[in-house]
């Protein structure tokens, strides 16, 4: 295929990248995470780049993110026969272009019957993931490349110039940010996408009972419930141990995502009491180990890719597509419209860093004003009345009624 054929068609989404490279664990903790070319020799630059990062105390999954957008960055490269060094804005515009254009793999559905992408459920009203790449992946894409150059830029490696465009206006006004000020609008930079401004998507009561009865054993109902009741991230509660566990205190110490800090939340009672009863069938855990396990087979931590095929499964009993992360929102909205909760209270529970941030949980859901919805559409058009003493024509021939 001729080079500017080939580039057209990275452009418009019809060529898949060689499925060759990995991003396979580091011999240690700097860095945690490596990218190995075709041959399985380590790609240079972005080891060092990764090193830098977990030098600069990275969490180890934000390695692994950045080397897993790097790969993708490298299979073009290595498609067009083109050095790391000698990139240009011009393989950049390539790779949001296929970006834009591609079907991204993990939106496939293979089961019948399945939703198709970017339709929205009529249950939830929430939209499924749309076939291509999301806005925001591609920024993050984009974000990633140019600190590859940035960093090697600093130690005079690569291009002269960045390859990835970057508004100076807006890194200008992110620089004085003052966190209690109004977020400036700036321009975006060329290339960056559009990200809609999503709103976050609560469990009605009466759905959420019916995915309560959904769960077909204890330790999925004690996840429910821990989760609905302390606001708690996906990842975090899956690294929850025995020690973790406070029984009198009924709450839980986990490792926050952002500050990586050991944090203690309080939880539902019911969610202590089906945590009981399914250690009580399943034994505990081994020291160090975390509570929540595997039911079949040789007993394994869950991992996150378990966790999410047991919410997928309710979701295909009841036709619905609830994350867990909705449960945390679902968790915060509940707080937020307590009136015998402080704002501070509820700050602390979800963890947010901003009080600013409760903001976006104060949304009045259609599901809670749909009786008073139902009344205003029934109630009667008002009629016009002419007051006594007044004559009807006169009315009609001043105001045409």
């Amino acid at each position: 295929m001729a080079e500017n054929e080939l580039r057209s068609s990275l452009m418009n989404g019809l060529v898949r990248l060689p499925q060759i490279g990995s991003v396979v664990a580091g011999p240690g903790q700097s860095p945690p995470y490596v990218l190995l070319d075709q041959h399985g020799a380590p790609v240079q630059p972005v080891v060092q780049y990764l090193q830098d990062l977990a030098l600069s105390d990275v969490s180890p999954l934000t390695c692994k993110s950045y080397g897993y957008d790097l790969l993708r960055w490298f299979r073009m490269l290595w498609l067009l026969e083109i050095e790391w060094n000698r990139a240009t804005e011009a393989e950049v515009s390539l790779m949001v272009g296929w970006l834009r254009s591609a079907s991204n793999p993990q939106r496939h559905r293979r089961r019948p019957g399945a939703a198709t992408a970017g339709t929205v459920n009529p249950r939830t009203g929430k939209q499924m993931l749309k076939k291509g790449y999301a806005p925001r992946t591609i920024n993050h894409c984009l974000s990633v490349i140019w600190g590859l150059y940035a960093y090697h830029a600093h130690f005079g490696r690569g291009p002269v110039i960045n390859p990835v465009p970057e508004s100076s206006e807006r890194r200008q006004a992110l620089a004085h940010l003052n966190p209690l000020a109004p977020k400036p609008i700036v321009r975006r930079a060329r290339l960056r996408q559009r990200v809609p401004k999503a709103q976050p998507r609560s469990i009605p009561d009466a759905l959420w009972d019916e995915l309560f009865d959904a769960m077909r054993n204890d330790r999925d109902r004690a996840l429910l419930m821990f989760y609905v009741s302390s606001a708690a991230r996906a990842s975090e509660l899956l690294g929850v141990g025995m020690d973790d566990v406070d029984w009198g205190g009924l709450r839980v110490w986990v490792i926050s995502k952002g500050s990586r800090a050991r944090e203690d939340i309080p939880a539902d009672p019911k969610a202590f009491s089906y945590l009981a009863a399914y250690l009580e069938q399943a034994g505990l855990p081994e020291p160090g180990q975390p509570v929540f396990r595997t039911l079949r087979g040789e007993s394994r931590p869950l991992t996150y890719s378990a966790l999410r095929r047991i919410l997928q499964r309710a979701n295909d009993r009841l036709g619905t597509n609830w994350t867990w992360h909705d449960l945390r929102h679902t968790a915060a909205i509940r707080m937020v419209n307590d009136p015998n909760m402080k704002d501070t209270e509820v700050q602390r529970i979800p963890r947010h860093a901003s009080l600013a941030t409760l903001g976006i949980y104060t949304v009045v859901r259609v599901e809670d004003m749909f009786d008073t919805m139902q009344s205003h559409f029934a109630r009667p058009k008002p009629e016009a009345s002419i007051p006594v003493g007044y004559d009807p024509a006169d009315f009609k021939a001043v105001f045409g009624v």
